[in-house]
């Protein structure tokens, strides 16, 4: 068992992060702005009203945890600090109460995938990195402060997320390009993430995952 905290929780993917962790019998906090948009009960998890823009609101919460997990994210198409403001107020944390194993999504898309199909790397150049240039910039930000820590984190990149079943069944690449990454259900995303909690393979490095 082990005692984690996660960020985002709301959202999809971190609500499912939650719901697996638990079913996987670990203890689990979730930090939430508003905890009446949490809904989910269990006698292994904790909600805590904060803001990772407010450091003083989460600081206390992430003392003696075992993994940080940020599952945050925006719908918003203007600048945001969200992912490297955010992430940055962690890493202080973290390092204040010595955690050190952080796990963060970011998106695949970030960069140009360079073992895809051309279709997809004109997709990805010139349709994804226009519309969500802004979030992706703030998510390559919070990718470069996690690399300049000594933290043992990980970088998980994402592809186009769905909301369909758990299958348990995916690609992954450890600091290299994935051949062809399209979608991944953010229930797999999740099952990926409980299952690599300390997994020292992924200490350091960017992950890739696609059906």
């Amino acid at each position: 068992m082990k005692k984690i905290i996660v960020f985002g929780v709301t959202g999809g993917t971190g609500r499912l992060v939650v719901k697996q962790a638990l079913e996987a019998g670990h203890q689990v906090t979730g930090v939430v702005r508003n905890p009446d948009a949490f809904t989910l009960k269990h006698q292994q998890l904790t909600i805590i009203q904060g803001d990772v823009l407010q450091p003083n609101s989460f600081e206390n919460a992430i003392r003696e945890q075992d993994v940080v997990i940020s599952c945050l994210g925006t719908q918003q198409r203007e600048p945001t600090t969200i992912y490297s403001e955010g992430v940055g107020n962690i890493i202080k944390a973290m390092q204040k109460e010595d955690i050190n194993r952080m796990i963060c999504i970011s998106a695949g898309a970030v960069t140009v995938p360079p073992k895809s199909s051309f279709i997809m790397k004109f997709v990805v150049k010139n349709i994804l990195q226009r519309i969500f240039k802004y979030a992706y910039a703030d998510m390559l930000k919070m990718e470069k402060l996690l690399t300049e820590t000594n933290l043992n984190w990980t970088v998980i990149r994402s592809p186009w997320l769905r909301n369909t079943r758990l299958t348990g069944k995916y690609r992954t690449t450890i600091n290299e390009p994935l051949r062809n990454p399209s979608k991944i259900s953010r229930a797999d995303l999740a099952d990926y993430i409980v299952n690599h909690l300390t997994d020292e393979k992924t200490f350091k490095a960017k992950i890739e995952i696609s059906y």
